[in-house]
């Protein structure tokens, strides 16, 4: 899993790591049990602070994505095949997902236009892109 970050981004690190993988599980680049780098191996990677990866780990954790244990470290939790999601996730999705639709037309995209882009990511998930 290739993991490629902004570092100049107004988006925080932890945000853009956590988004990265959640993306790489999305397109089948990790799957359930594939291990991800030590928050100390992945911190000296990029040269930030391992406490920034240590809170992008720690929200996949309480987002249920990863798994982390002491003797295996962070391995990913759910795969992307796996069945229908939690009421709680598709709850705050719905929140997350009304925001950025809100953002969307605000800045004059029109309801084909946000259509055709999302069918485009999700098209792109399912080829593994």
């Amino acid at each position: 899993m290739q993991l490629t970050l902004d570092l100049d981004s107004e988006v925080p690190i932890y945000q853009q790591i956590r988004d990265r993988i959640v993306e790489a599980i999305a397109r089948r680049q990790a799957r359930e049990g594939d291990p991800l780098p030590s928050t100390r191996q992945l911190a000296a990677d990029f040269g930030i602070n391992f406490h920034t990866v240590n809170k992008a780990y720690d929200l996949l954790r309480q987002q249920g994505v990863i798994r982390i244990n002491r003797k295996s470290g962070a391995v990913v939790r759910r795969d992307a095949d796996t069945g229908p999601p939690e009421t709680p996730f598709v709850d705050d999705w719905e929140e997350r997902m009304r925001v950025l639709l809100a953002e969307a037309t605000v800045h004059g995209m029109d309801r084909q236009d946000v259509l055709r882009r999302c069918e485009a990511q999700l098209i792109g998930f399912e080829e593994g892109a």
